[in-house]
């Protein structure tokens, strides 16, 4: 070591003591690739990269394709070589993909958040976000390139997938579980999660990749704003990315108004700001809205970029911005800063070293198995049903499987799994060996021992021909997630259609032409319009993209082993005509005026936000709701019976209305779920608990209030699926409340008991 101790350190002796390049290579990264020679670490490249030592590198773990035991030596030698060949020896942040699971060889690769955001269940989100820290923190990865908390309200936004969906009370409720997740109960035993894109990245102009986006103030802060609003405050959220775009023309990169702003004044972030890969330099060479690299620099860096990603570009400049008066040293310094308290809160100052030798053992472990198949089939949607579904082993002979998906590994990742996000680089090319992956046919035969399990892939007349002698058929379809020209789903991956391929449709409609009884499962990132299969299959499942164990998990739900109670996180559209269909929209919008519909389509979605089947069904009754005040809680319960002859679990969904309120809202605003199991025959009583500031908004001064009146709620299966409702009053006058310390809202359910007897006027 050159001659300092890196126990005891803290970040503001070390800024006091840090020359000006010292402290502008904290603030960039360095790109993985650049540290190699010949597909090796080059000690004369570290020389050249780390003189000054770094901030981050950059996806070493998704880049390098090593295991676990070699990535944690490549990570401790770069480590190694800040600590002891630089002069303060100051360690680097290594970040890495993580939006499902661990972007890296060995890894579980869980399903794309699309899906976990489908599960309705936090909990398991925060259970996939620990598993996930497990993994990072063994190769010495120490923050997240996750979660995606965009509001999506774009199909044909490829970025979709990455996503929580459309509304922001739910994409909320994902994001504190997720950042929880990862950073656990404090600092130095978690990771840094990154909740990105700041701010509404998920409605970009005609759905293109980085588009514009116009978006008013209430918007940006009652919808997209909502969920980073929610990991800042009530999860400590560590770090956030900035967004490519720009919104109403200040691009997110380069914008004070909504990074120091909106994001840090009114938001109450305190702690770092990561650009999107490369997204500084695009305020040159996209944006226009500077002349020059140093440019460039200076506007980021003012507006509230810390750091720069994946490489230090145009941060380099600084220097000379620095030395001639362009930006103050002191705006660096604020940067650098936190750059440093950060590596001091997660302990690297201390010891930034990790044991190479156990981090084997903290991958492929059975738990994580079960974690992935678990989460997999609680993510699965179950669209339509005439009975087919669950499958009877017992009167199945032949089930035939076919389709794109029935039996490709690699159509059950995500943009963000791997080896999906580097496919096609050196060393990846053909490494999905490095994940262990269970296919709809693996897990179909594994599930069916005494049934014979036919794999037909094609062409459609000899599906059609093998369809006839099977007692059911299951049709695999979907798409290719990734970030390739093949992809057709995934970051960089839009599209302007929105239903399936025409082979594909042909192909489940020449299936269920045979009168085999026909399972459609949807393997895709891409929220489809689903019109032609819908009208053609006896059963629909949407499984996303469900990762490892999405064969297995796929098996349990259509069996019956698991009862489906995945319910839909976005609106699934009729046709791309109707894009900007949502579950948000307004009073007196959603439909086209006066006569309702389009022309030639339905005004509703084919699919509302927050629908899904099961295998039994659920009675409603009993809504109790106690009025509040404007700065109380309303508390509702009922009563939820399990009507069917199957255990099973519902998603019991709270939609609030103001009858009257000083600006136009959304008509109704999901304020409260819980995912509830009851088994057949018995009942329980759900309670929620909902802080009347949760029914807050915007108003037209610009603060948040809330406001008097009345307030009707719904509660139901769906968004449109309502079965019971009550209105209340808040009493007292408007309140305004600090929207930041708004608690969220809760919910429980009580003790199983034998269903009461029903009548309809309970």
């Amino acid at each position: 070591m050159n001659g300092h101790q890196t126990a005891g350190r803290t970040a503001d002796s070390l800024l006091d003591g840090m020359t000006v390049d010292e402290k502008l290579a904290q603030l960039g990264g360095v790109w993985y690739p650049s540290l190699l020679v010949d597909g090796k670490v080059d000690d004369g490249r570290l020389a050249a990269a780390l003189a000054d030592g770094i901030g981050h590198v950059s996806t070493a773990g998704a880049e390098s394709g090593l295991g676990p035991g070699e990535l944690a030596r490549l990570v401790n030698r770069v480590q190694r070589f800040l600590v002891e060949h630089t002069r303060l020896g100051i360690p680097a942040l290594f970040h890495e993909e993580a939006v499902a699971g661990l972007c890296a060889p060995r890894a579980a690769q869980f399903p794309q958040a699309i899906g976990l955001a489908s599960s309705w269940d936090p909990s398991l989100v925060e259970e996939v976000a620990r598993s996930t820290r497990r993994h990072l923190r063994a190769v010495g990865a120490r923050v997240a390139l996750a979660p995606v908390v965009d509001v999506a309200r774009d199909p044909r936004w490829g970025q979709l997938e990455e996503t929580y969906g459309e509304d922001p009370e739910l994409a909320s409720r994902m994001a504190v579980a997720c950042v929880r997740g990862l950073q656990g109960s404090a600092p130095a035993a978690g990771v840094a999660a990154t909740a990105k894109h700041f701010v509404a990245h998920g409605a970009p102009e005609a759905g293109f990749n980085q588009g514009e986006v116009r978006a008013g103030p209430r918007y940006v802060r009652d919808v997209a704003a909502a969920p980073f609003r929610a990991a800042v405050n009530e999860a400590h959220l560590a770090t956030v990315m900035s967004a490519y775009h720009d919104l109403d023309g200040l691009p997110c990169s380069g914008s004070a108004p909504i990074l120091d702003g909106l994001l840090r004044d009114e938001l109450g972030f305190d702690g770092v700001v990561v650009s999107d890969y490369w997204a500084v330099a695009q305020l040159e060479t996209v944006h226009r809205v500077v002349a020059g690299p140093a440019e460039a620099a200076v506007r980021a860096l003012e507006a509230g970029v810390d750091v720069e990603l994946p490489a230090l570009d145009r941060y380099r400049h600084l220097r000379q911005a620095v030395a001639g008066g362009a930006v103050g040293e002191e705006v660096v310094d604020r940067a650098v800063l936190r750059v440093l308290r950060q590596k001091e809160a997660l302990g690297l100052l201390d010891d930034p070293y990790v044991d190479a030798d156990a981090a084997p053992a903290a991958f492929d472990r059975p738990e994580d198995r079960e974690l992935a198949r678990r989460s997999a089939a609680r993510s699965m949607v179950l669209l339509t049903n005439d009975g087919t579904l669950p499958l009877d082993p017992t009167r199945l002979g032949r089930v035939l499987v076919t389709g794109p998906a029935a039996d490709d590994r690699r159509l059950l990742l995500g943009d963000c799994n791997y080896p999906a996000r580097v496919e096609g680089t050196a060393p990846h090319a053909g490494r999905e060996d490095w994940v262990s992956m269970v296919t709809p046919v693996a897990g179909l035969r594994a599930a069916l021992p005494a049934v014979e399990v036919v794999h037909v892939p094609g062409p459609i007349g000899q599906v059609a021909a093998a369809a006839v002698a099977a007692d059911a058929a299951v049709v695999c379809v979907g798409g290719r997630s990734g970030v390739t020209r093949d992809s057709t789903s995934g970051e960089l991956r839009d599209a302007a259609h929105l239903e399936l391929p025409a082979d594909q449709r042909r192909l489940v409609a020449a299936v269920a032409a045979t009168g085999t009884p026909t399972v459609v499962v949807v393997v895709s990132g891409r929220a489809h319009a689903l019109v032609d299969v819908v009208g053609y299959a006896n059963a629909v499942v949407l499984a996303w993209l469900p990762g490892e164990e999405g064969g297995s998990a796929l098996a349990d739900v259509l069996t019956g082993r698991v009862a489906p109670a995945g319910r839909l996180p976005v609106s699934l559209l009729r046709t791309a005509g109707q894009v900007g269909v949502s579950s948000g929209h307004h009073n007196g919008g959603g439909r086209s005026q006066v006569f309702g519909d389009y022309v030639d389509e339905p005004s509703g979605p084919l699919f509302c936000f927050g629908h899904g089947l099961g295998y039994t069904t659920f009675r409603y009754q009993d809504l109790a709701v106690t009025p509040a005040s404007t700065d109380g809680t309303v508390h509702l319960a009922l009563t939820l019976a399990n009507s069917g002859r199957r255990d099973g679990e519902e998603v019991v969904q709270v939609y609030a209305h103001d009858e009257v309120a000083s600006v136009a809202l959304p008509e109704w605003r999901l304020v409260a779920f819980a995912r509830v199991g009851v088994d057949a025959g018995t009942e329980r009583r759900v309670s929620f608990d909902v802080p009347a500031g949760r029914l807050g908004f915007t108003g037209s001064d610009g603060r948040f209030v809330v406001e008097p009146g009345e307030v009707t709620f719904r509660v139901g299966a769906s968004r449109d699926d309502v079965r019971l409702t009550a209105s209340v009053v808040l009493a007292g006058p408007a309140h305004f409340p600090d929207r930041n310390a708004l608690p969220p809202f809760s919910a429980r359910a009580g003790r199983q008991t034998p269903a009461s007897p029903y009548s309809e006027d309970r």
